[in-house]
């Protein structure tokens, strides 16, 4: 059984997986997970020399209050706490991140050092997921302007996250990349994954029975495969 260390990083429940080593891996969860459910991830890592690192993101886990919300600004700053952590503990640092978890990365990691990154079913393009989700939901963008904030059956529409959606594209990304996506993915098309894998150079492997959350049962060994080979 992998050793695990429960940490607090300025108030964020973190665990740190595997035996001691000057190699670490940031475990970004995505929506509806939480720094737990990275203990294969980080059995796999230790068998390759790795440690781990997870932890809550806002409004996940341990983390129930609900005024400081999962969103663009909290997740950059917890991202960076976490990586201030990591950074001046290690000697090498790598990242993996899952939906949600990803598209944060992307936001707050861009001037960071990673040795390598390793995204699975990542959001690469919110703009894009937002306005359906505004189009599912029959909610124009004068609606929302107005409105601020709109609650649906998919999620919490927000006039602000939209607005910095638009105004903050991903434009850098110099990390060697690793992508695992699947073809029956509903929230990103493999036109915005492919997009983004040529314009930064990614590896993308793609699962063609695969779904979003990787969670068929035929999907473990799928993923497993592919941490395998590129961690």
């Amino acid at each position: 059984m992998i050793t695990r260390d429960n940490l607090n990083i300025d108030g964020i429940p973190a665990i740190l997986w595997g035996k001691p080593s000057r190699k670490i891996y940031i475990h970004v969860h995505g929506k509806m997970s939480r720094k737990e459910y990275a203990e294969r991830f980080a059995e796999i890592a230790e068998s390759k020399g790795w440690q781990t690192l997870s932890f809550d993101l806002p409004e996940h886990g341990e983390r129930t209050d609900k005024s400081y919300r999962c969103d663009i600004w909290n997740g950059i700053h917890d991202l960076n706490v976490i990586a201030d952590y990591v950074f001046a503990g290690w000697d090498n640092a790598a990242l993996f991140a899952c939906s949600l978890g990803a598209y944060f990365s992307l936001n707050a990691y861009a001037d960071r050092q990673f040795e390598k990154c390793l995204f699975q079913s990542p959001v690469v393009d919110m703009k894009r997921l937002v306005q359906h989700m505004m189009l599912w939901s029959g909610v124009s963008e004068k609606q929302l302007e107005e409105q601020r904030e709109i609650i649906t059956e998919i999620d919490t529409l927000r006039w602000d996250y939209y607005q910095y959606i638009l105004s903050h594209p991903i434009s850098r990304w110099k990390f060697p990349t690793a992508i695992l996506y699947g073809a029956k993915d509903n929230l990103q098309p493999i036109e915005s994954i492919r997009s983004f894998a040529d314009k930064f150079r990614a590896e993308l492997t793609v699962s063609e029975q695969s779904e979003h959350p990787f969670m068929a049962s035929e999907d473990h060994e799928i993923v497993d495969k592919w941490l395998y080979e590129n961690i």
